[in-house]
């Protein structure tokens, strides 16, 4: 979990803005990702001009997230599990993927490292305090660790390292084949959770993927032939996941830990690695696939996704207590239909206006004065 300018929240974080369409763009050559050599650029959005594509893209994936946490505790209902199975193999791959397009002028420049700070650090040290607060009040038990994520905030602190490495992939000849490559070997190797090592090598090549991504490569999902492969694909792996749910352990799923820990070993456990990195990447495109391009009612909701993914957490954990009664097909109903609601009321303007200050703080206060370089006067020595 894409603000998931908020990420690909799980969403687009407020450190993504650098990265608004009519900005300029690393470019893959021509011909690079399948993309035609002869096929000609889109048209250049203007300045400040936001992407309805990506915002809606943002706004039902971020659905797909709470709907994904609200239903997670009710999976002794077969239909829970497989559905579970379905949007956990590719709703977290979708908004880094996102997270990683609109990181690709990501710079070590004073400003937009600023804007790392303060759109991912700073949140990630509210939210892990703010998440270990009931803990506290109801076991007496305060532990906090920064570099251990907490609950959902391990997206801040992947997205985190994943854009600090955003100069170092656009330098490689082959950057998906390396990421791909690492998130493998990070299979063979008992990482500590600190930094979320599992799931920031693991899923690393959905972020670099993100990188390599063009304007033109979107456009290629919107043909309308596309769109109707896009559907089907979905369909398919929708049934593919009610046939193999019971057959493939959820842990491949989470991306959290190695092939040893799973019970599997590393010739498997990279075969099992692949596969999902591959079946993410597929569900992925044909989800953007069928993703209105227009301007839509919600669209303007796909800005503030990071609202809902930092803040449907704590709903999720009193939707919890509730499990037990709920765990029956109509309880999985309602439960999906609950994180559509909520995910949309935790994008709204009166959410953002009130948590703002979590959420997208004011830390101007916290920098010095931007030093602009001068032109020297005097002649080179």
């Amino acid at each position: 979990m894409t603000t998931p300018d908020a990420p690909a929240a799980p969403g687009s974080v407020p450190a993504s803005r650098p990265s608004v369409p009519g900005t300029a763009a690393v470019e893959s050559p021509p011909g690079v990702l399948g993309f035609p050599a002869d096929t000609p650029a889109p048209p250049r959005r203007p300045r400040g001009e936001r992407d309805p594509f990506l915002d809606n893209a943002k706004y039902l994936a971020i659905i797909l997230v709470v709907v994904g946490h609200l239903i997670e505790d009710l999976r002794d209902v077969p239909a829970a599990h497989a559905l579970y199975f379905f949007l956990y193999t590719f709703h977290m791959p979708l908004f880094i993927t996102l997270s990683g397009y609109l990181s690709r002028n990501f710079t070590f420049s004073p400003g937009k490292a600023r804007k790392l700070i303060s759109g991912l650090a700073v949140p990630y040290i509210i939210f892990e305090l703010a998440y270990s607060l009931p803990r506290l009040f109801l076991y007496g038990d305060l532990d906090i660790s920064l570099l251990d994520p907490y609950f959902l905030t391990w997206f801040l602190m992947s997205l985190f390292l994943w854009r600090l490495s955003t100069p170092v992939w656009q330098q490689l000849r082959w950057p998906l084949l390396v990421a791909v490559l690492l998130s493998l070997l990070s299979g063979m190797s008992e990482l500590p959770d600190e930094l979320s090592m599992n799931r920031t090598f693991g899923l690393l090549p959905f972020y670099v993927l993100g990188l390599m991504l063009t304007p033109a490569h979107l456009d290629l999902l919107k043909r309308p032939a596309v769109r109707v492969l896009g559907a089907a694909v979905l369909a398919g792996g929708l049934v593919l996941a009610f046939a193999l749910h019971t057959d493939i352990a959820t842990e491949w799923i989470r991306w959290r830990n190695s092939n040893a820990k799973i019970g599997v070993d590393n010739l498997t456990g990279s075969a099992m690695r692949l596969g999902m990195l591959m079946a993410g990447a597929t569900l992925l495109c044909a989800f953007l696939a069928i993703t209105p391009s227009r301007r839509t009612w919600y669209s303007a909701l796909g800005a503030a996704t990071m609202y809902a993914y930092l803040l449907h957490g704590f709903f999720v954990k009193v939707f919890q207590v509730y499990a037990k009664e709920m765990s029956t097909p109509a309880g999985v109903a309602l439960a999906v239909l609950l994180g559509v609601a909520l995910a949309t009321l935790l994008c709204t303007s009166p959410v953002r206006r009130l948590t703002r200050w979590a959420i997208e703080p004011d830390t101007s206060w916290f920098f010095t004065a931007l030093r602009r370089p001068t032109k020297s006067g005097g002649k080179g020595r």
